[in-house]
């Protein structure tokens, strides 16, 4: 149940994006439950494999190129969905910022101490 919440939330933030950064469209509700669940995957299965390939680059930058592996991930899901677009790396990067943000924030005020 708690995951099915957790999608949920992480969809209603990604509708948000949008109406902040004009740069990201979502066609629908369903589209962002689908990009969600895609962004959910990919951070889930690829993300691990691209950090420890660039740990060198990631030490040398202090932990500031794990901004540029999310806003690539967040850029290839939004070219692998048609009902996902996002505008271009800078979009990508603002949109990866904001959405985690965003999630974080709803996911603290909707299931409190355990959202962490």
């Amino acid at each position: 149940m708690r995951l099915l919440i957790v999608w949920i939330i992480n969809a209603v933030s990604l509708f948000m994006l949008p109406y902040i950064l004009p740069s990201i469209h979502l066609q629908s509700f369903g589209s962002a439950m689908l990009a969600a669940l895609v962004l959910g995957l990919v951070n889930t299965l690829i993300r691990p494999i691209l950090v420890i390939l660039t740990l060198p680059v990631t030490v040398l930058t202090l932990g500031l190129f794990i901004f540029v592996i999310n806003a690539l991930l967040f850029l290839f899901v939004g070219n692998l969905l048609s009902g996902f677009s996002v505008g271009g790396f800078g979009a990508a990067l603002l949109g990866s910022i904001l959405y985690s943000v965003i999630s974080w924030l709803l996911s603290s005020l909707l299931l409190g101490e355990r959202a962490a």
